[in-house]
Formats: C-alpha cells, sequence, structure tokens
C-alpha cells in the first residue's frame, strides 16, 4: 500500500498505477478464460485479448521492447501494445501509435470535488450478473457484447452505476492492484453529468478505501474533466497498433 507517510516519489506511483492496469487487464482476460503472464518487466498474453484490451502492458521503464513482442500473438489482427512510460519504439516491429494519455493521480484522503452533494442520479454498486449487462450496454452504447464478465464482480473490482429513472445513464469501474486504486471507463450520457459523475464515484471510491492513493489515465476532454476532479497528470503513457 502506498501512503502519504511513505512520501512516494513520482516514479513509484508511475509504477503502481502501470500495475494497477496490468491487474485490471488481467482479471478481464482471465474472465475470458486467458491465462496472461507477470514478468519482471511485463504482463503479456500469448493469445489474443478481448477486444479494446492491450496484448501486452509493460511495467517498468527498461522492458525489452523485443521480448514483449515476442510473449504476444501479432499474427492476428488488432494486436496492442500498452506502453506504460512512452519509451518503446515499436515501429520497428509493425506497430503504429494508436493514442497517447496522461496518467492521473489523486492523493489518498482527498475530499470528494464539489458537486458530490449535487448529484441527481442515484448511485449504487453492480451486484449482479444482469446487472453488469445493463452497465456495459450503458457504458458502450449498444447492447452488451459480454466484454465484463460476473467474475469481475468481487472485492478486487467495483462497478458503479448512476441511474435516472431506473435507468443506468452514468459509471465507472474502481479497481484494486499495485497498492492503489485504479479508476477507468467513467462515463456520463445525456442525462448525466461528467463532472457530477466524477465527484459521485470518488465519493463513493473515498468511502470504501480512504486510505489508497487514485490513479488512472485519461487524454483529451476527459483529462481535463479530471483534473477538474482533483486528479494531476502523472506521465504519459501510449498505445501501439499492429498495423503490419
Amino acid at each position: 500500500m502506498i501512503t502519504h507517510d511513505d512520501a512516494p516519489e513520482t516514479p513509484a506511483l508511475l509504477l503502481a498505477a502501470a500495475r494497477n492496469n496490468a491487474d485490471w487487464c488481467d482479471a478481464v482476460c482471465r474472465g475470458h478464460g486467458l491465462r496472461p503472464e507477470f514478468t519482471a518487466g511485463a504482463w503479456t498474453s500469448a493469445l489474443r485479448t478481448p477486444t479494446l484490451y492491450p496484448d501486452a502492458v509493460s511495467l517498468t521503464p527498461d522492458a525489452s521492447a523485443s521480448a514483449l513482442v515476442a510473449a504476444i500473438d501479432t499474427a492476428s489482427p488488432g494486436c496492442s501494445v500498452k506502453d506504460s512510460f512512452a519509451v518503446l519504439d515499436l515501429a520497428g516491429h509493425g506497430f503504429e501509435v494508436l493514442f497517447e494519455a496522461q496518467w492521473i493521480h489523486r492523493p489518498a484522503g482527498a475530499a470528494a470535488p464539489a458537486g458530490a452533494a449535487d448529484m441527481r442520479l442515484e448511485w449504487s454498486e453492480v451486484a449482479s450478473a444482469e446487472a453488469l449487462e445493463e452497465w456495459e450496454a450503458a457504458w458502450d452504447g449498444e447492447e452488451s457484447a459480454g466484454l465484463f464478465r460476473p467474475s469481475l464482480l468481487g472485492e478486487d473490482s467495483l462497478f458503479l452505476a448512476g441511474r435516472a429513472e431506473g435507468r443506468i445513464v452514468a459509471g465507472a469501474v474502481a479497481t484494486t492492484g499495485g497498492g492503489v486504486i485504479g479508476v477507468s471507463n467513467l462515463f456520463a450520457g445525456d442525462e448525466a453529468d461528467t463532472d457530477a459523475a466524477w465527484a459521485a464515484v470518488l465519493a463513493r471510491i473515498g468511502a470504501r478505501w480512504p486510505d489508497l492513493e487514485v490513479v488512472g489515465y485519461e487524454s483529451g476532454d476527459d483529462l481535463d474533466a479530471a483534473v477538474r476532479a482533483g486528479f494531476a497528470p502523472l506521465g504519459p503513457l501510449r498505445v501501439w497498433l499492429r498495423t503490419a
């Protein structure tokens, strides 16, 4: 666990954020019957991962690009790598940069941002397979494809849903791992507000895990919203997609 008493340097938080994200990718993949592996420098899956999830995540800045690529299935279309420190050069392995983003951090115990008390939605935890399907459909904007399996509903991950008149219109996922809490997949539909969604989600996380730092990654307008919610950028990451 990372605490303020430990006075962690930014590199420690970056390592924790990368590990947290890899742990979440691992849980999603294992829900689909895959058996990824962790090494000192990376998390990798020898078989293709579910849609939107990388085939590898670097865990340290000195991870070997060649070793990482050799551990994944580059023959199948759509193979991708999350370069957690934006230092790998995978162009020579047939990859192109898909997008760049910033890791973000919010201190443990920080008060929920203004707006939490004004949230008009009713927020609750997703606790059943049926509710998880509804959550995924609201997040994706289409009928659930079963990306998130019921095995993810447990102590290590928390699916939060904001409802308006009984329908899920906002949500997020919070996951343990790496001694921090990772927030991902935050969404707010037409009936919701992103700033208010962040406020409600962070209030729930703070109540459940008051002693843990909160991390994630965002880009563009989503990064701006996270900063308004009290996050600070930690450092860049890059996602590579194999195109050749």
